[in-house]
């Protein structure tokens, strides 16, 4: 019988340790996988794999007390030797081994992808077959690690902020979207969607909290096979009460971006090194009318407005475009979104009811952001709903949150792996995603 007092401390120190000053020069002990052997002779480097990144040994024939030929890449071991300062080696630093030992060994002679290589070259299509192969590569992995900073100041900001973190339901009797891309499923014997957003939850919490977010997988079961499309991805959602208007929203999103940037450049200052980023300037967003912008750029860049109650990729592109030219800024904020295309909670403007107290927040020509202000009148919900020929089948707890009561609310939702993948300059949202789902890939 024993007692567990907490977390157990290991005699193995990691990349942060070794950088002090305390480990210089004396012997230490690291363990870690071989990312890659480079054999000059007589010396050798044996470079590992570590949370924090590469980390070199160096091996020299007599004195290392173990055969070069028993290494391979791959293999995880756990060395010995003296810490010494090498401006050459990765952080600085190098540790001439005194010995090591084998934890684990691959089955395969070959890796089936370069990842020791500093730029993975090989097909989208082969890195996502090999994917949990494929990160291994300090490129690939630096881009998941900037994704874990964005989602890391989403909650720390938003905490500091007076919000509450909630965890809604993926499955449900109705979705927030409606419409026809759902994924429908039996439960137990009764209908059942996958959420599209976990929008209907967020605003009854509103009643209970005043401001709540959630960062969770939402499914859109469409048959498309874009670059910048998924059907699950995770979005970084939250919801406000006790709002003047819509502008609220936009102005906690801009504080949002500002602290992200600021985290991301003291946090994550190597990711952005290996990745070559030069973090966008926001310290003002400009913002401005749907009718307006597709206008300004229709007529600068010589395009026809061919919908006028919505955004073409190719209109997107030239507005970011605009705003970059124009304004000398990666962000826009394109407001008063037609009421048509936007959902039936979506409040009206007063002053013209075509248009909708809504925006979408453009980065380098992608929406990342779509948000805006909700109606919160029980009334006024119910009018909406049937003036658009909807069932209230399905939505009835969320009306009745109203019946009794919400303040005046708004909030927005963030494309995670799209915001990363505009941050990091990819064309491809499957480059900052984990294991992508879309119309052609179920597996890994």
């Amino acid at each position: 019988m024993q007692y567990l007092t907490g977390t157990a401390k290991k005699d193995t120190l990691e990349i942060s340790e070794l950088l002090t000053s305390e480990w210089e020069g004396k012997k230490v002990k690291v363990n870690g996988a071989v990312h890659a052997i480079r054999d000059m002779g007589t010396i050798a480097f044996i470079i590992l794999r570590k949370r924090e990144g590469l980390l070199q040994g160096v091996y020299e024939e007599g004195i290392s007390g173990f055969s070069l030929k028993d290494v391979r890449e791959a293999d995880t071991v756990e060395i010995k030797g003296v810490l010494e300062k090498n401006e050459k080696a990765p952080h600085g630093i190098e540790i001439r081994m005194k010995s090591l030992k084998l934890l684990s060994e691959p089955e395969d002679e070959m890796m089936p992808l370069a990842i020791s290589k500093w730029k993975l070259n090989t097909s989208l299509d082969a890195k996502l077959n090999y994917r949990s192969i494929s990160l291994r590569n300090i490129r690939e992995r630096a881009k998941f690690k900037l994704q874990e900073g964005i989602t890391r100041a989403f909650r720390d900001f938003l905490y500091e902020q007076g919000f509450t973190e909630i965890h809604t339901p993926k499955i449900g009797a109705k979705s927030a979207e409606g419409g026809a891309n759902l994924f429908r499923l039996e439960y137990f014997h009764r209908p059942a969607v996958l959420q599209q957003s976990p929008q209907l939850y967020k605003q009854m919490m509103v009643g209970v909290y005043d401001r709540v977010f959630e960062t969770a997988p939402v499914f859109r079961a469409e048959k498309h096979n874009t670059k910048r499309h998924l059907n699950e991805y995770t979005s970084l959602d939250f919801e406000m009460g006790y709002i003047d208007g819509f502008e609220d929203i936009m102005a906690m999103e801009t504080g949002l971006l500002q602290y992200m940037m600021e985290l991301l450049k003291k946090k994550y200052a190597t990711e952005l090194t290996v990745l070559n980023i030069t973090l966008p300037d926001v310290s003002r967003i400009p913002a401005v009318r749907f009718d307006e912008v597709k206008q300004r750029a229709a007529e600068k860049y010589g395009r026809g407005i061919k919908n006028p109650f919505d955004l073409e990729p190719e209109e997107e592109q030239l507005i970011g475009q605009y705003a970059k030219e124009e304004w000398d800024s990666d962000f826009v904020f394109v407001t008063h979104y037609p009421s048509k295309k936007r959902p039936f909670y979506a409040m009206d403007d007063p002053e013209d009811p075509r248009y909708t107290l809504s925006f979408d927040l453009l980065y380098k020509g992608m929406e990342i952001t779509t948000g805006g202000q909700r109606i919160h009148s029980y009334r006024a919900l119910r009018e909406k709903i049937a003036a658009r020929g909807m069932e209230e089948e399905g939505l009835t707890h969320y009306l009745d949150t109203f019946r009794h009561g919400m303040p005046p609310h708004g909030g927005l939702g963030i494309g995670l792996e799209r915001l990363t993948m505009k941050l990091v300059d990819e064309d491809n949202v499957r480059e900052t995603t984990l294991f992508p789902r879309d119309l052609s890939r179920l597996e890994p």
